[in-house]
């Protein structure tokens, strides 16, 4: 066989890449995990201890759950056995407990290792909880998604949860320092290319390799600056899944950028969510709501900027739409900010579905019949227009339903006059004019 791979110029045995060249082999290699992997961290004192618990390792892409499940094995003497919910179905999982329990009559225990467990459905999930309550396997779960949401209540009980942090600068340099010791050699760049690099690699180690690698072939004495560093390699999108959790959480930044006050904050997110792939009609969906629910009547404006906003967008298209994008954003982020249109509407919400029997009073219920002028409708109603000040002060809610005050207008913006106002509409109530 290897005279084949000779006569045809191969070798029988493929490069390995990088990134599994310089996989750790003990925990304290791992960067970028300390506050988990260290002396006082929960999965170190663990590991320490050779006694481990199932658990799920939620992070990005590149900061080293498949790594950390491996090496736990290797710590705790476990038998590792991977599988990937993308590729396995009920079959494979049944084999696995199979294998795992024969393991387990032999003395030996069992890590099983499941990659992207998330994309099991609720009654795949729910199918690991017999083994993991007898203690057939230790499971450790890999996942990029919010566990809360993808995973079954039953199985995360009995599985503890372990946030891995994206890779910072530093853990990044570190890799590149390990990539060129294992080289032999420093990589090609000036030091803002390095850092341009670095910043590339948005947190993902395995990709920040991987790009290394590439580097590393250019063979040229020559370092690359950060412009000839961008025109070599072609960035990835930044990672934004549309429907999954990063995707709510950029919205969440946006809103509360914006609610903030913070309008260099809430054109960043915009930026972000836009870079990302995202619809910017959907954008433009949710910062209408913004200006019913943030600003309401402190900037009445703000309503009537989104909405042309998003017929400037379906007008123009992108890019040239995603302007309007940012001028209502920056609009409404320094716009006085009041909810109390929106925590008003909420307070009549529920007096309505708890009074929403009681009938208007007939004073102000119209007579188009002899019958319903006889039964008294319409009787003493004031035409506010024919009152001095043009307010009558007349009750308009049920007989016998006390008065609520749901709006509070804000002393701040256009809602300050309009409080003036209603502050005093509200004495001629109670004086009965």
């Amino acid at each position: 066989m290897s005279d084949l791979f000779q006569a045809a110029g191969l070798t029988p045995h493929a490069p390995t890449p990088l990134a599994e060249r310089l996989r750790p082999q003990t925990l304290d290699q791992v960067v970028g995990q300390q506050h988990l992997l260290g002396a006082e961290g929960p999965i170190g004192r663990m590991a320490a201890a050779r006694r481990l618990a199932s658990m799920i390792l939620w992070g990005p892409p590149g900061t080293g759950k498949t790594t950390i499940a491996r090496l736990l094995a290797k710590a705790g003497g476990y038998e590792f056995q991977q599988i990937s919910a993308v590729f396995s179905g009920v079959a494979d999982l049944k084999k696995a407990f199979e294998q795992a329990r024969g393991r387990r009559m032999a003395g030996q225990s069992t890590l099983l290792f499941v990659d992207e467990i998330h994309r099991f459905n609720r009654a795949q999930q729910d199918g690991f909880l017999p083994f993991v309550e007898e203690g057939v396997i230790t499971l450790v779960g890999a996942t990029t998604e919010n566990p809360s949401f993808e995973l079954n209540g039953a199985l995360l009980s009995r599985c503890q949860v372990f946030v891995l942090k994206r890779l910072d600068e530093e853990a990044l340099e570190a890799l590149l320092v390990k990539a060129e010791e294992a080289e032999g050699r420093k990589l090609p760049l000036d030091a803002e290319a390095r850092f341009t690099l670095i910043a590339m690699a948005d947190g993902d180690g395995r990709y920040l390799l991987t790009l290394t690698e590439t580097l590393l072939s250019v063979g040229t004495d020559t370092p690359l600056n950060a412009v000839q560093l961008g025109q070599f390699l072609q960035k990835r999108r930044p990672a934004y899944d549309k429907n999954r959790e990063e995707h709510y959480n950029l919205v969440s930044a946006l809103h509360k950028s914006v609610r903030g006050s913070d309008p260099d904050a809430a054109l960043y997110w915009l930026a972000r969510m836009l870079e990302g792939g995202e619809d910017p009609l959907f954008i433009a969906r949710r910062l209408v709501r913004m200006a019913s629910e943030d600003i309401g009547a402190a900037d009445p404006l703000s309503l009537l900027l989104t909405t042309a906003a998003k017929d400037v967008f379906d007008f123009l298209g992108s890019p040239e739409g995603e302007l309007a994008l940012a001028q209502a954003v920056v609009h409404m982020a320094s716009a006085p900010k009041s909810n109390a249109v929106y925590a008003a509407f909420k307070a009549a919400k529920r007096a309505a579905k708890e009074t929403g029997s009681l009938a208007p009073p007939a004073h102000i219920l119209n007579a188009p019949t002899k019958l319903m002028k006889s039964l008294g409708y319409g009787d003493g109603y004031a035409y506010d227009h024919d009152v001095e000040g043009g307010v009558s002060g007349q009750n308009y809610f049920p007989d016998g339903m006390a008065r609520p005050r749901f709006y509070e207008p804000k002393a701040v913006g256009a809602e300050a006059k309009v409080r003036e106002r209603l502050d005093a509409w509200n004495k001629l109530r109670k004086d009965g004019r």
